[in-house]
């Protein structure tokens, strides 16, 4: 009888063990999530549902068409649909804030510039997400034209310039808002012109332009993306790309170096992840971008807009991370200079 019962408690104890161990095993962490430390939790089949990419200006302006062509393959890599938000407004900082404060688990990104990310650092005082970030690589780039209302009095950059000297602050220049990209193409071309037109901030640059094309303003500086479509049709006039040799997307518009002016600069665009997020995703995220700018459909409708891909050895994340920094500091002197005594309206 006591041999029994012995038994019967040798039994149910080893029940017990394998039963605790089970349970223990089941609620142990992945390798993955205990090697994250304080960061983002690492979710095994990311991503198991869709990615929301925020995009800090408005619908149709050059960083949501970019952003748009980029992610619909994106998403066709990862198998998940990656769905577009502009939240726009101060220059891309609203929308930046929002993916800066959101949880890093890769299901919050942000189509960001280099006006929401040098610009913006510089020029807005107490801006608290510039360092809030893990890049994940770069998206496109594209040089600057330089473009008027289609009636302004000036048939090439030289007379353009003139003209500008002559009138000083009675002519309207439009950006996209104080630390966009396009604020940062018109500061460089001022001071490289030696120029003081009026700045007229927008909220993006898809209004600036409809104003540009209305002739409520005179002209603006901004990337090829947004502005090609209306040159071709006639809407606007252009007279010089950024570039160090002429567009295929514009053959016509002669480079500001053949006019004489050293005005040289490119626009980029990228992904970025709210910082903390885990390395997998990180990777995974970078992995699929690089996939998607391979693709010969997403090369062939950024060159279609006058952009370009980066070489493949400079978007790593790593490398995009180095290349954001030294950006901030080749810019800093410039914004600095020449914001000095700018108004906005």
């Amino acid at each position: 009888m006591i041999g029994r019962t012995l038994l019967g408690l040798t039994v149910l104890a080893v029940v017990g063990f394998a039963a605790l161990a089970l349970i223990a095993v089941w609620d142990r962490p992945s390798l993955e999530t205990m090697a994250l430390g304080s960061g983002g939790t690492y979710e095994r089949g990311y991503p198991s549902r869709s990615i929301n990419v925020v995009v800090p200006f408005p619908a149709g302006g050059p960083s949501d068409v970019v952003a748009r062509v980029v992610t619909e393959q994106m998403a066709n890599v990862l198998g998940q649909s990656m769905v577009i938000e502009n939240v726009s407004g101060a220059g891309g900082t609203i929308g930046s804030a929002r993916v800066a404060a959101a949880p890093p688990d890769g299901y919050t990104l942000l189509a960001g510039s280099m006006g929401s990310h040098v610009a913006a650092p510089v020029l807005t005082p107490n801006l608290k997400y510039a360092r809030d970030f893990a890049p994940i690589g770069f998206t496109a780039q594209s040089p600057v034209v330089i473009v008027a209302r289609k009636d302004f009095p000036a048939d090439n950059l030289r007379q353009f310039v003139d003209y500008l000297k002559q009138n000083g602050d009675r002519v309207k220049e439009a950006h996209g808002g104080i630390g966009a990209s396009s604020h940062m193409a018109c500061l460089l071309f001022n001071a490289q012109a030696g120029v003081k037109p009026s700045l007229i901030a927008y909220r993006g640059t898809a209004p600036a332009l409809n104003d540009l094309i209305g002739g409520h303003v005179d002209f603006f500086c901004e990337q090829v993306v947004s502005v090609a479509p209306q040159i071709a049709a006639g809407t606007i006039k252009a007279y010089a790309v950024s570039s160090s040799e002429r567009l295929l997307t514009l053959p016509e518009v002669p480079t500001a170096k053949e006019d004489g002016l050293d005005y040289q600069m490119s626009i980029w665009a990228g992904i970025f992840a709210p910082r903390g997020t885990p390395t997998p995703i990180v990777d995974k995220l970078a992995t699929a971008l690089d996939q998607s700018l391979d693709t010969p459909g997403v090369k062939e409708k950024v060159a279609e807009l006058g952009g370009s891909i980066p070489p493949k050895s400079e978007r790593t994340p790593a490398k995009f991370g180095r290349f954001v920094n030294a950006e901030i500091g080749r810019w800093l002197p410039i914004l600095n200079a020449a914001s000095a005594g700018t108004r906005t309206h």
